[in-house]
């Protein structure tokens, strides 16, 4: 149960990017904001490499690799396109709409991941599904 403390962490600091990005994105066109941001990202994770003694460049040419790179730019796409609506829409309508990936992640994980769909996992994501309506409608 480690991860829940994980998750907790970052949904707390997660929480803090859109509202700032929407702000800096007044003055900052998106694409230089996110650049700003994946330099700052790049600097912190390596340093936690280093800390951690994780830096091992045969991770990078590993089997599984591919799947990092595939999501890499998946991430990048997702990110740029977030960034781009921050910078155009509402952080109170953009967010929800944007956390519609936790109803696509969950399905791909049962579709593809062998994850198990109960009943309660089906409500839940139905009830994701309402909440993100409901959440992102009338302003």
């Amino acid at each position: 149960m480690e991860y829940l403390l994980w998750v907790v962490i970052a949904v707390l600091a997660y929480s803090v990017v859109a509202p700032l990005t929407s702000i800096a994105t007044q003055d900052v066109p998106a694409a230089v904001g996110l650049f700003l941001a994946t330099v700052v990202f790049l600097v912190i994770t390596t340093v936690v490499l280093f800390l951690t003694g994780t830096v091992d460049p045969s991770y990078a040419v590993s089997e599984d690799a591919a799947y990092i790179y595939v999501g890499g730019v998946f991430l990048t796409i997702g990110i740029l396109a977030y960034t781009s609506a921050l910078e155009a829409g509402p952080v109170s309508v953009v967010v929800p709409i944007y956390g519609m990936f936790i109803v696509g992640s969950s399905v791909l994980g049962i579709f593809f991941l062998d994850e198990t769909l109960s009943v309660t996992r089906g409500a839940g994501i139905a009830c994701a599904i309402v909440a993100i309506y409901l959440s992102a409608g009338e302003q």
